[in-house]
């Protein structure tokens, strides 16, 4: 199984994207809803939270670890790839390689958690993959609790979300990274007021494809995580109200949660 862990709901948009595209391979998933928002969590506790998350996804049978939350791979990823032999991936080297190659006048925007932004490990990352280029960050720590209580369109999220792209509207990005996988539940709202001639980038997709990929080319993991008869699971470690109709709009369906301590 494909392990994915998330500090909520979003990482299930990471979930989504590999379902579709890569069929096949069944999943299973801890959303840590007891304790998000990460994002305003010490590196130190999330650290502490990704390493309980990893463990408990190993022990459900997973061979292979997706990181579904920007702010636990900015501060944990390290630890975790030196602390498991499993491969593991995270969600931002596949959106900094995709930034890196599409846009056009390298000035880079990147929203996310606080921890995320203040680890600045999308600005390392990006002048790794194209020396020279302008990266612009914003935290935007009120994004995860809005996505969260289900408040995607409501008139307040327009307000705060025009508030927070001001700033990389006045830089003259021409490509934005959606630095949170919560934020991809937000795209209707984010590209208006970012501006249409900017390419949004979703890592919930782009590491969808870098897995993809992995796939394609590792007969041995290919051959190790393919079960089609096998279901996938989704955990979580509480069940606020808002939290079915945000899974089910996001799968389309309706998603059994299984409730979990972590």
């Amino acid at each position: 199984m494909i392990g994915i862990f998330d500090s909520g709901v979003g990482g299930m948009t990471v979930a989504r994207a590999i379902e579709q595209l890569c069929p096949g391979f069944p999943l299973v998933y801890l959303g840590d809803l007891a304790r998000t928002p990460y994002g305003s969590k010490s590196p130190a506790m999330i650290t502490e939270y990704s390493h309980r998350n990893t463990d408990f996804l190993l022990r459900q049978g997973a061979k292979l670890i997706v990181i579904a939350c920007n702010s636990a791979a900015s501060a944990a990823s390290v630890f975790l790839r030196n602390h498991y032999s499993q491969a593991i991936v995270d969600v931002i080297f596949p959106a900094v390689a995709k930034a890196a190659s599409v846009s056009a006048t390298g000035r880079i925007g990147v929203i996310g958690t606080r921890a995320t932004i203040n680890s600045g490990l999308y600005e390392q990352r990006l002048q790794d993959a194209r020396p020279g280029c302008k990266v612009y960050s914003q935290a935007c720590p009120l994004l995860v609790p809005l996505v969260e209580e289900g408040w995607l369109e409501q008139r307040e999220t327009k307000m705060i979300v025009k508030r927070y792209l001001r700033p990389l509207r006045d830089k003259q990005i021409d490509t934005l990274i959606l630095g949170c996988t919560h934020y991809p539940l937000l795209k209707k709202t984010i590209g208006p007021r970012i501006g249409r001639k900017v390419q949004i980038i979703d890592s919930s997709v782009e590491v969808a494809l870098h897995l993809k990929t992995m796939l394609d080319n590792d007969a041995r993991l290919r051959s190790e995580l393919y079960a089609p008869g096998e279901p996938s699971r989704f955990f979580v470690s509480d069940i606020p109200s808002p939290v079915h109709a945000l899974a089910e709009n996001i799968f389309g369906r309706t998603v059994l949660l299984e409730k979990t301590d972590v």
